[in-house]
């Protein structure tokens, strides 16, 4: 895991391995968290929707995707790594990328119980500004809409 870490867009034959860094990275950080969709659906999102009509990042180290994020104008919409590679400031990288490319600011989602996810994204300048009850998510679980502004 010393092998340099690019981040470059995504293409087609790179959705089995953005959609193997999501699940990974989804059972690891939010355990108690239900998935809405089983494997193989979330697995065909990501190769028919999320890859080719997105903007997706990943980052790969030795031709294997150890990261991925989704930017939707100014909604950084996903930012999954692979549990292995947390903590090696990939994050950090994905975050500076969405920043440039939304300058002028950054909302985000994330679940009320992902404490991590708080303190990276506060890390970050990030402001919780919204909280839910969960009923405007598949999953059904409470969460908080944070923003960021220059």
């Amino acid at each position: 895991m010393n092998a340099e870490v690019v981040l470059r867009r995504a293409a087609g034959p790179d959705a089995a391995g953005v959609a193997d860094v999501w699940l990974r990275s989804y059972d690891a950080a939010l355990p108690t968290v239900v998935r809405a969709r089983p494997d193989d659906e979330v697995r065909a999102y990501i190769r028919d929707v999320v890859v080719p009509a997105r903007e997706t990042w990943l980052a790969e180290s030795g031709g294997r995707v150890v990261g991925m994020m989704v930017l939707a104008g100014d909604l950084l919409s996903q930012l999954y790594l692979a549990p292995e590679w947390r903590g090696r400031g990939i994050g950090d990288r994905f975050v500076a990328l969405a920043k440039e490319r939304s300058p002028r600011g950054l909302t985000l989602w994330t679940f009320q119980v992902n404490e991590p996810a708080h303190r990276f994204y506060e890390r970050h300048g990030f402001v919780a500004v919204e909280y839910t009850d969960g009923s405007g998510n598949e999953e059904r679980e409470p969460d908080v809409r944070y923003v960021w502004r220059p």
